[in-house]
């Protein structure tokens, strides 16, 4: 008899993790996040999970609490056997963690316990790790504190971005997560504890956390700009507006104070703390993404 399972999930790093399980379960309810006014025009656009969801014929709710009673009578009279966590974007009460049989398990993007929290992908770039992964564990009321099933390492690589590296590991993920299920419902797979004391955290990424502080050094802005694309995005003020830094090379050394602008090789440059920051591509606001050399052509005073 298959199993029968509830997914929950939102973005984009969701969908593999969706696809393996329509693939290989019984999927019979999906919980996402409510659809969201996004882009210039502010149109309201649906999750993608949401919409995989309707094309398969699976029933859909998007509650903004999972608290309401509402919600946890529906989730409760879906039956589930298992609920199937991956980046759903909010807390499960313990309600809902009392409903399946066999708990809830969720496909988190770090090796727990490094990294628990809403931004891994993110907090392993930017803090230059080497290694990320994707660690199964079965979720109780902590914020990823529970005990581990499974885990699968991935190098980070120098070009990484938040984009790049998230495509990789959610199909790791979703693989991970079939390949660890069978033992895990048929009793053949222990849980083991997380070590606590090893434990870091990655906080819930805000608009404001983009903005480029020249005072840090080269490497730290560096892999901010790859860390948060596609967002927050990496930004900086000049002339009252705001411009977007996409792509960036540590330059030398450089004698003057941070933020003073200069030009190597044609692009734009920014003094840090420590060495030259060069912008290679950027995107002033309401323009499309363009070269360094480029974006000076048509800028005056960039010195």
């Amino acid at each position: 008899m298959p199993y029968r399972i509830v997914f929950m999930g939102s973005p984009k790093f969701a969908l593999p993790i969706f696809e393996q399980l329509l693939a290989n379960h019984k999927v019979i309810g999906v919980v996402t996040q409510p659809d969201r006014f996004s882009g210039r025009g502010q149109k309201l656009k649906a999750p993608i999970i949401k919409i995989a969801a309707i094309e398969a014929g699976i029933e859909v709710i998007q509650p903004t609490r999972l608290k309401e009673k509402d919600v946890i009578e529906k989730i409760y009279n879906w039956n589930p056997d298992v609920i199937v966590v991956a980046a759903f974007g909010q807390i499960l009460p313990k309600q809902v963690l009392d409903i399946p049989q066999y708990g809830c398990l969720n496909v988190h993007a770090s090796l727990l316990p490094r990294w628990r929290g809403a931004s891994p992908i993110q907090a392993a770039i930017l803090h230059g790790d080497k290694l990320t992964g994707i660690t199964i564990m079965k979720m109780d009321t902590g914020l990823d504190t529970g005990p581990i099933l499974a885990q699968c390492q991935e190098e980070i690589k120098s070009e990484d971005t938040g984009v790049s590296l998230s495509e990789r590991l959610s199909i790791i993920g979703a693989k991970l997560l079939i390949n660890t299920l069978p033992d895990y419902l048929s009793n053949k797979l222990v849980p083991f504890p997380q070590d606590s004391t090893k434990a870091t955290y990655a906080p819930l990424i805000k608009k404001e956390d983009g903005l480029m502080d020249f005072n840090q050094s080269a490497i730290l802005l560096e892999r901010k700009v790859r860390a948060y694309q596609p967002w927050p995005g990496a930004y900086f003020i000049w002339k009252s507006k705001q411009i977007k830094v996409l792509k960036t090379v540590v330059g030398n050394n450089f004698s003057v104070e941070p933020n003073k602008h200069a030009i190597i090789n044609k692009y734009p440059a920014i003094a840090t703390s420590d060495k030259l920051l060069i912008l290679e591509i950027l995107q002033p606001s309401g323009k499309k993404p363009m070269r360094g050399d480029i974006f000076l052509n048509g800028v005056r005073d960039w010195v």
